[in-house]
């Protein structure tokens, strides 16, 4: 099972915001204010630190986290999906007035 996946709907937006902006990335926000989000940022335009590392991809995105955040999700299969309205106003998609969530399903060992 893979690690990281996305719905049909986050997909399409992704794949408008590749047209759009060409390579992507994803970040996996551990922020106080938006609680766990999505980033979705211009690949280049944000600095990944040291301890980020990718845990998975989604139609040739890289999905980021900070190691220090992988003990609490690593039994759990991590779902983008996409709704309308603001959310981190970080992230490409908040232009297209929508926002990517994180939905979360335990992994089958």
């Amino acid at each position: 099972m893979e690690k990281v996946v996305a719905t049909a709907a986050a997909k399409e937006l992704i794949k408008q915001l590749q047209k759009q902006h060409g390579e992507l990335v994803f970040i996996h926000s551990e922020g106080c204010c938006d609680g766990t989000s999505p980033i979705c940022m211009t690949a280049g335009d944000f600095y990944l630190g040291s301890r980020d590392e990718q845990i998975g991809m989604i139609l040739d995105v890289p999905y980021y986290m900070h190691t220090s955040n992988f003990s609490y999700w690593q039994h759990l299969q991590i779902i983008i999906d996409v709704v309308d309205g603001l959310g981190n106003s970080f992230s490409l998609e908040s232009s297209m007035n929508k926002s990517f969530i994180i939905q979360a399903k335990k992994l089958e060992m």
